[in-house]
């Protein structure tokens, strides 16, 4: 899930300022309802003073109509840099690997056999002869949760932010849990515990590469485009002006009747074609996509489900397999052995 850009606030930025500010060990006071005087010194004055210096300022907050010069040490405008530098101060030093449970539903009801053969059949066309082992029971379905900042570095740079939900152990995108996931009601943790996945750093890296990229595919693919324009373009150019000179060239040789001539021409042809080749591979470089990831929060999210024994008949082939029907999103897991090493 794409997180849409929020609009340029100023009410909300001093908000966000002055409480930001505050947990950093500044004092910050309003002093007009678009304005900030602050006192710093360490951790909140590196903002400004690499050194953590004593700092006493004043910070204004510009409407998003303003215009003319601006002074980035002082104001708050769209795109300051202070907004990210601040962003940056208030992240944890060491990213921790949170968890939440959702409260379950009191009345919640494991699903019909009609009800889950229909989901099933439809997750995977072509099974007959569906029937339930015995009658579901309860259980839990985990989903990692990530937010992911994405800094995509090309002709122009790009920036964009996803919440990443992600089935485990598909490893499905969940779209509808990365969606709702502000809506969510949160409960404590069931007596006795919950039996967590464990991740290694590894396979979470790989989950997340692989999820980040199916995001991503839409706006790379604009992005390939435009570089591919540009890099046939600047290839073309060299193409021509260096074919141009070879040709001129070897035209000059054959009008040579000196070896010696004839020779510094060759060199000269020789040296043309090595910088020819040098100019192209230049080119591919700087036309290069780089896509940097920057991960900000990241979550194993628990859900009530329901584990049940499943045996069909797919293919001309007798199967049977353990599943976890997931109420919220009514489809079926598949493979549900936990995620670890």
């Amino acid at each position: 899930m794409r997180l849409q850009r929020i609009p340029h606030d100023p009410a909300g930025l001093i908000d966000f300022f002055q409480e930001g500010l505050e947990s950093l060990g500044a004092l910050a006071e309003r002093s007009w309802h678009d304005r900030l005087e602050l006192v710093a010194e360490g951790r909140a004055a590196r903002l400004w003073n690499l050194d953590g210096a004593l700092l006493e300022t004043e910070i204004h907050f510009t409407a998003p109509e303003t215009s003319g010069p601006r002074n980035a040490q002082t104001e708050v405008f769209p795109g300051c840099p202070l907004t990210f530098h601040l962003a940056e101060a208030l992240r944890p030093a060491c990213l921790q690997l949170e968890r939440a449970v959702l409260q379950p539903d009191q009345n919640s009801r494991p699903p019909t056999s009609d009800a889950a053969e229909r989901i099933w059949r439809s997750q995977m066309p072509g099974t007959i002869r569906w029937k339930l082992g015995a009658p579901p029971t309860p259980d839990w379905h985990f989903s990692l949760v990530a937010l992911v900042r994405s800094e995509i570095q090309a002709i122009d740079q790009h920036w964009s932010l996803h919440r990443l939900a992600i089935s485990l152990p598909d490893g499905t995108l969940d779209e509808s849990l990365a969606g709702k996931l502000d809506f969510a009601q949160f409960g404590a943790e069931p007596i006795g515990g919950l039996a967590w996945p464990k991740l290694s750093p590894e396979s979470l890296l790989q989950l997340l590469r692989s999820a980040l990229g199916g995001a991503l595919d839409g706006d790379l693919a604009v992005i390939r485009r435009r570089q591919e324009n540009y890099l046939r373009r600047e290839i073309e150019r060299i193409d021509a002006y260096f074919e141009s000179y070879e040709r001129e060239l070897n035209e000059r040789m054959g009008r040579s009747r000196l070896e010696s001539a004839k020779s510094k021409l060759m060199d000269r042809l020789k040296a043309a074609q090595t910088e020819r080749e040098s100019r192209r591979i230049d080119q591919v470089q700087r036309h290069e996509i780089r896509v940097i990831p920057h991960l900000d929060a990241v979550m194993i999210f628990a859900e009530p489900a329901w584990r049940a024994h499943v045996s069909y008949v797919r293919q001309g082939e007798n199967c049977s397999q353990a599943a976890l029907f997931v109420p919220r999103s009514r489809r079926w897991v598949f493979g549900s052995e936990k995620v670890g090493n």
